[in-house]
């Protein structure tokens, strides 16, 4: 595998691409009831960036959207209802001297003048720039990278993994820093917007200043969240492979059925509309391919991507599918209980048992260990992450024994803190086989600046000893993949209150190849 472009040159594009640029917020327009037909405006039409994301060993998906004004209240980003040819060029260098493919999409008023090229015919395990034209303005410059050739030997992978971007409470500055890290990709794991009406304290309100229900405010959200110059940094440096979980659409969502708090659940009817409206949102605004196109309610988010000989990344969808939480914690054990659903269970263990490449990485929206919460006797545990669906997380345990999976990880987010972990056959017994390792992401701004150790991290330590690490900041992970040992080092920065934090790592964390759980932590 040729060496990954340095740190240095990964800066050096970044102040050609004027990533900064188009960070700008621009003020809010009128309402509108819908938008003219006339002609597209002249205003700078790129304002939310530009994005590469799902890579594949001949090409990724390219992304940006035409909003000359973002934060217009309509949610149509100043655009008419007509249809917009934009123009795509990839090239092998960062002043697109050596252009290697182009190629021309509409972007329509339907989808909200989003564009998704899917790239075909590039090199494998190669690095590429890509930008965007439309109506005489040309965007700003994106770098993307292929994946290695299927069953291509590697030497090693690095990659990034993320989640849990609530604007109202943080700035993304780590964000920024990551978009100088040297990695291959990023795994977003969801939370890359917040659905709440919160103005926090730190000047960041979120617009509109309501919880979010039509596809008009799930897309002005977007729009200010995507205005994020340090966001916008992180997008252009990097492809990116994401999926949603919760609060993409609503707080601990799960299938038909809406947040269990003390409002009604909503009619089931009409939570299916409102996820139309937040999955059509979501599409707009990301990098996906077409095969994850939203049809109303319903949207394909589990896939699977291979990386040479080094990895099989499966990227799972823990919301669609699930039961409601329980209620009472003897029904975690429940059988006929579901969080991925019959279909991507056995999606996912035959997967798992046919692969071949060194690594099986997961990408796990919520955490799949036992978490105790409870000091001394008796136990709790948490009923939206995988232990409220213990017989389910059986089945899968189970499926790895079965299939001698071997070096099996687990990426995961949604808990705003970090955690490495053994995962264990039986929990209940600490003493039975280890089937695979967990790394447990913090959140890049939820939950404010947080601590190096809390009270949950304290009582996580005493009662779980399959866990091996823990800390309550924010930031983000890196893994590196070799052939002998996969390492992840957790990124954190002091505050996010206000910008301008510097990232430090506060732990590493080693897994030996043939040998699943966590191997030794480096502080």
């Amino acid at each position: 595998m040729p060496a990954p472009t340095s740190t240095l040159a990964r800066r050096s594009f970044l102040t050609i691409a004027g990533v900064a640029s188009s960070g700008a917020v621009v003020a809010a327009a009128a309402p509108a009831v819908a938008a003219p037909a006339g002609p597209v405006p002249r205003d700078p039409l790129f304002t939310l960036g530009v994005a590469s994301g799902d890579p594949h060993p001949d090409g990724v998906v390219l992304w940006t959207r035409l909003a000359p004004d973002p934060l217009a209240t309509d949610g149509r980003g100043g655009m008419p209802d007509r249809v917009v040819p934009v123009t795509w060029e990839v090239a092998e260098d960062e002043r697109f001297r050596r252009i290697v493919r182009r190629g021309v999409e509409h972007a329509s008023a339907a989808w909200a003048h989003s564009v998704h090229a899917e790239v075909h015919g590039l090199r494998p395990d190669h690095t590429y720039w890509y930008r965007f034209r439309a109506n005489g303005q040309a965007s700003p410059a994106g770098r993307t990278r292929t994946a290695p050739a299927p069953g291509a030997r590697l030497r090693e992978l690095r990659f990034a993994f993320a989640s849990c971007q609530n604007y109202s409470v943080g700035f993304f500055t780590a964000l920024r820093h990551l978009a100088h890290e040297d990695v291959d990709f990023l795994v977003h794991l969801g939370d890359y917007i917040y659905e709440g009406d919160a103005a926090g304290d730190i000047g960041r309100a979120h617009l509109p200043a309501v919880e979010l229900y039509s596809l008009t405010d799930y897309r002005l959200r977007y729009s200010q969240y995507k205005l994020d110059a340090d966001l916008q940094a992180a997008h252009h440096a990097h492809p990116w492979i994401v999926a949603p979980d919760d609060h993409d659409l609503e707080n601990n969502w799960a299938g038909d059925h809406s947040e269990p708090d003390d409002e009604p659940d909503q009619d089931p009817a009409v939570f299916r509309q409102r996820r139309a409206a937040a999955y059509q949102a979501y599409w707009e605004n990301l990098p996906l391919r077409r095969s994850s196109m939203p049809r109303g309610p319903e949207m394909q988010v589990f896939r699977r991507l291979v990386f040479g000989d080094m990895l099989q990344l499966d990227v799972l969808d823990t919301r669609r599918f699930r039961d409601p939480q329980v209620t009472d914690q003897a029904d975690r054990w429940n059988p006929e209980r579901q969080i991925l659903g019959p279909e991507q269970e056995a999606w996912l263990l035959a997967g798992l048992g046919a692969a071949t490449a060194r690594w099986k990485v997961l990408g796990s929206q919520v955490f799949m260990f036992d978490a105790d919460t409870v000091t001394g006797p008796g136990e709790r545990y948490g009923t939206d992450p995988w232990p409220g669906y213990a017989a389910a997380r059986q089945r899968l345990f189970d499926g790895l024994a079965e299939r001698d999976v071997d070096n099996f990880v687990v990426l995961s987010g949604d808990a705003h803190r970090s955690a490495a972990a053994d995962l264990k056959l039986s929990f209940a017994d600490e003493g039975s086989p280890t089937v695979g390792t967990e790394f447990l992401g913090t959140s890049l701004t939820s939950g404010k600046d947080g601590s190096d150790m809390d009270g949950t991290g304290t009582v996580w330590l005493a009662e779980n000893p399959h866990l091996r690490f823990h800390n309550a900041q924010r930031g983000y992970q890196v893994c590196r993949l070799g052939r002998d040992e996969m390492h992840t080092e957790y990124r954190i920065v002091p505050y996010v209150t206000s910008p301008g934090a510097p990232i430090t790592t506060r732990a590493t964390v080693f897994v030996e190849s043939g040998r699943p759980g966590v191997a030794h932590v480096s502080d």
